[in-house]
């Protein structure tokens, strides 16, 4: 028999955290614990909607949480095609259930589990200041990133391709990888003005230059652009394989970037791969701002997957509060420590 507990807890960002659509300073989640009551072993799990972003961002969050909590007691099971439209929620569910099956913070068998290789990852500029972007890059150079992802759309056009001229002053593209995310700031008007003047320093790709939901808009852009373009937000709230097709046969991106917390947890992201993968788009798989243990999970799951491109795991050194884990980096890479694996997280 399965016992569930819902565990709300607010994490602080070390230093605001900017986008295109807002400053983040704290971050409330919700930590699922489900217990094995025979074994008395247990697995935590993670649901951290993002506000104004995510599908099932709604002010019943918890009410509608504890209903499927209930619903796992009642069956000892996910019932996915209820949680299709609370991602963050299945994500949640799905991961304590790995952790619990698993009964260690390793949830499958990896190199990366066994602490012998670790993930490749882009070192991440938040948007801020000319002179704190400034500063955030030399700091993400000196610790050896050699893929390097730069948040834009909030500052002044102009600095910002400033900041990438400095980059590639220093670092051709065989040295340094950019990536950038617009976060949907540009206008489809000047979107593509705005594509060719960022095609000039070599750029590995950019996210979402336009705001989701202008699908016609989008596919013409993919079709044109000078360099590829990534969707994130655009897959949030497609939910069910028919609409992902639709998705990516009417826009076709050159690539998708896999977010477990918001594009269907685990689960649902292993359909968006195989759906990229059949009509050649490629992918890479970040973390949403969850603490170390969302993170974990999707770290131990992006392991068995094909990882060649960097991944956007680097997000666990974010808080000041965050929750204990054996993750950790070094140089560019992610990496778990195995020795201080355990059978549980430790929460505050």
């Amino acid at each position: 028999m399965i016992k569930s507990e819902i565990i709300p807890y607010e994490l602080h960002f070390k230093q605001p955290a900017g986008t295109s659509r807002g400053v983040y300073t704290t971050r409330k989640v919700w930590y699922v614990r489900l217990t094995d009551t025979e074994t008395g072993k247990s697995g935590l799990g993670e649901c951290a909607p993002l506000p104004n972003l995510s599908c099932d961002d709604i002010p019943e969050y918890e009410d509608v949480l504890h209903c499927h909590c209930l619903q796992v007691e009642k069956t000892g099971s996910i019932d996915y095609k209820s949680l299709r439209p609370y991602p963050s929620m299945l994500f949640g569910l799905e991961t304590a259930f790995y952790h619990l099956h698993a009964g260690s913070l390793a949830f499958w068998d990896t190199p990366f589990s066994r602490g012998e290789e670790g993930i490749t990852i882009n070192g991440l500029i938040w948007m801020g200041s000319f002179d704190e972007m400034y500063a955030r890059i030399r700091e993400k150079m000196s610790a050896g990133f050699r893929c390097i992802k730069l948040k834009i759309g909030a500052i002044d056009f102009d600095k910002e391709l400033q900041l990438i001229e400095f980059i590639r002053s220093h670092f051709d593209k065989d040295e340094i990888e950019l990536r950038v995310d617009a976060n949907g700031a540009f206008k489809p008007s000047d979107a593509m003005s705005r594509l060719e003047a960022l095609s000039k320093f070599y750029l590995h790709s950019i996210e979402q230059p336009i705001r989701q939901g202008q699908w016609e808009e989008m596919a013409k852009l993919c079709a044109t652009t000078p360099l590829p373009i990534a969707l994130d937000e655009e897959l949030i709230g497609v939910n069910t394989e028919s609409e992902k097709i639709r998705l990516l046969e009417t826009i076709h991106p050159q690539y998708i970037i896999l977010k477990p917390s918001l594009h269907g947890g685990i689960a649902g992201s292993k359909e968006w791969i195989r759906l990229a993968k059949e009509r050649n788009i490629g992918y890479w798989i970040t973390s949403a701002l969850e603490s170390y243990i969302g993170l974990n999970a999707i770290a131990q799951w992006t392991a068995t997957q094909e990882h060649i491109l960097p991944q956007g795991l680097g997000t666990g050194q974010l808080f000041t509060d965050n929750i204990e884990s054996p993750l950790f980096i070094k140089g560019e890479r992610l990496w778990f420590d195995a020795e201080k694996n355990s059978a549980n997280f430790k929460i505050q």
